[in-house]
């Protein structure tokens, strides 16, 4: 038995300014990709640990990931795209892929469609398993290109390496003779708002995918998964969509088109209106006096590297300085320029600086001039630091080098590249205690939470001009199927039941 397995991951914004190469995926090939995705939490490592489990040759092509961004550079995909097409050529018993859903590059809007097509086309009778993101933009080409397909349930994303044994389960079964299943998909016209998908709280999207687990009980049902969509991305069949994998079609329809159904139905539970940024920080400050340990945590989630925010948008910060705001922790921001100039100046020195607001969006909103701010050089790092949990645990993180800049209001870590901060250690590289804030500023919308949330007295969604805003007003759309709701309001879609 020979199995090939990878990992080829991208979330991509088609608005962001962040460009996205072959360095960027920081990839792993061969045996360095076989170490990489062992033991790793991740649907990579399930797929490992079942080849091992049944004694299966392993073939690890790519463990390749990049965090959100501008659209792939199609060169950077097309090599390593063909790393997994020639393992695949050599012969194999079954293809095992971790990819995200929402890939885009300079030349496919369908990156995973076309990734997938290629492999169908190379091996067409192998049975073909797929992990995807809960953000996955998923098409009809990727179920038609493929045996079954599972998506994350949760968000945070902590069921990662659970969807790899979901998948693996599924692939087995085909592998001892239980036959092929069956895939449906349905693509109700909605785009959903990325903080409406937090399934730790009572919502919309808690409550159908928990629909979604009673419904992989039923007789001859496999898989069932709500894809909530990522927004942000100008490709035709953006937005939530079902799929199914079931024993037959007409199971896997009945099923994806119910599912379907009850997101239709609570489509506006599915839309987040956010608050100005003033009346924000009211709350925060409100907050800041009020009962509970630990500092009133501020989520830029209109710049967030997660979904391709440039991580150097200032309005969020700048307000807080402006509205006399003290006891501020905030990071990471981003800006190479900043950081060259405080390492120059060296740990100690007084330094004045042009912070953020540097990256402009083709197309989009042009951010305010930098802020100026006076301050001391208080600490420099590599910027490096181990995962604690519960996300990525044990990997090994690099936000290029990083700076603790101190000011009359603020300590900021500025760093070399965007980093989501999903661990203190994004701080503790620096010296930097964010518990002790008493407001900690983060560039998140919900990775952070795990970690930083049960820290906090209080969390406070900030609204931001960057390109991972949830005011779907500030984005052109121009391939972006149309009618679909909320862009549409008056979208007419009744379920096929």
């Amino acid at each position: 038995m020979r199995i090939v397995v990878a990992r080829l991951n991208h979330e991509t914004n088609t608005f962001s300014p962040v460009v996205t190469t072959l360095t960027s995926f920081d990839p792993q090939w061969d045996e360095a990709a076989r170490i990489f995705g062992k033991g790793s939490n991740t649907a990579l490592g399930a797929f490992h640990a079942y080849a091992e489990r049944i004694g299966a040759e392993l073939v690890t092509p790519l463990a390749a990931t990049a965090n959100p961004s501008g659209p792939v550079d199609n060169q950077a995909f097309e090599t390593m795209a063909e790393a997994i097409l020639r393992a695949v050529g050599t012969g194999c018993d079954a293809i095992l892929l971790d990819l995200h859903g929402a890939m885009v590059t300079d030349r496919f809007d369908d990156a995973e469609g076309e990734l997938l097509a290629r492999i169908r086309q190379r091996a067409p009778r192998v049975p073909l398993g797929v992990a995807l993101d809960l953000h996955g933009n998923v098409t009809q080409r990727m179920v038609d290109n493929s045996d079954c397909i599972v998506g994350f349930k949760t968000y945070p994303h902590v069921d990662m390496y659970s969807t790899g044994e979901h998948v693996t389960r599924i692939i087995d079964a085909m592998l001892n003779g239980a036959g092929s299943p069956c895939q449906h998909w349905v693509h109700p016209p909605m785009l959903a708002a990325t903080l409406r998908m937090n399934t730790n709280v009572a919502c919309a999207m808690t409550d159908i995918v928990d629909l979604a687990r009673e419904a992989e009980k039923r007789e001859g049902v496999h898989a069932v998964t709500l894809f909530g969509g990522f927004a942000i991305a100008d490709m035709a069949q953006t937005g939530v969509c079902v799929v199914v994998v079931a024993d037959n079609a007409a199971i896997a329809k009945a099923v994806a088109d119910e599912m379907a159904a009850q997101a239709w139905r609570r489509r506006a539970e599915f839309l987040y209106d956010e608050l100005p940024l003033a009346a924000s920080l009211a709350v925060a400050v409100e907050a800041s006096v009020g009962p509970g340990e630990g500092p009133v945590l501020l989520l830029d989630h209109g710049d967030n590297c997660m979904s391709g925010g440039t991580c150097d948008t200032m309005d969020v910060l700048e307000a807080m300085l402006e509205a006399g705001l003290d006891g501020i922790v905030a990071g990471p921001i981003c800006d190479p320029a900043a950081v060259g100039a405080l390492i120059a100046a060296g740990v100690g020195s007084v330094a004045t600086i042009e912070l953020g607001n540097k990256m402009k969006a083709q197309g989009f909103v042009s951010p305010h001039a930098p802020v100026t701010l006076e301050g001391r050089v208080a600490a420099i790092s590599d910027g490096s630091y181990v995962v604690s949990g519960p996300i990525y645990t044990g990997q090994l993180c690099r936000m290029g080098r990083a700076v603790k800049f101190v000011t009359a209001n603020a300590s900021i870590l500025i760093t070399e590249l965007p980093h989501e901060p999903w661990d203190l250690g994004v701080f503790h590289c620096t010296a930097l205690d964010p518990l002790a804030a008493c407001y900690l500023l983060l560039k998140s919308r919900m990775y952070c939470r795990p970690v930083f949330e049960p820290r906090s007295k209080a969390v406070v969604e900030c609204a931001s001009c960057g390109v991972t805003s949830s005011n779907y007003d500030l984005f052109s759309f121009h391939k972006l199927a149309r009618p679909i709701y909320p862009l549409d309001a008056d979208t007419d879609w009744p379920p096929a039941l």
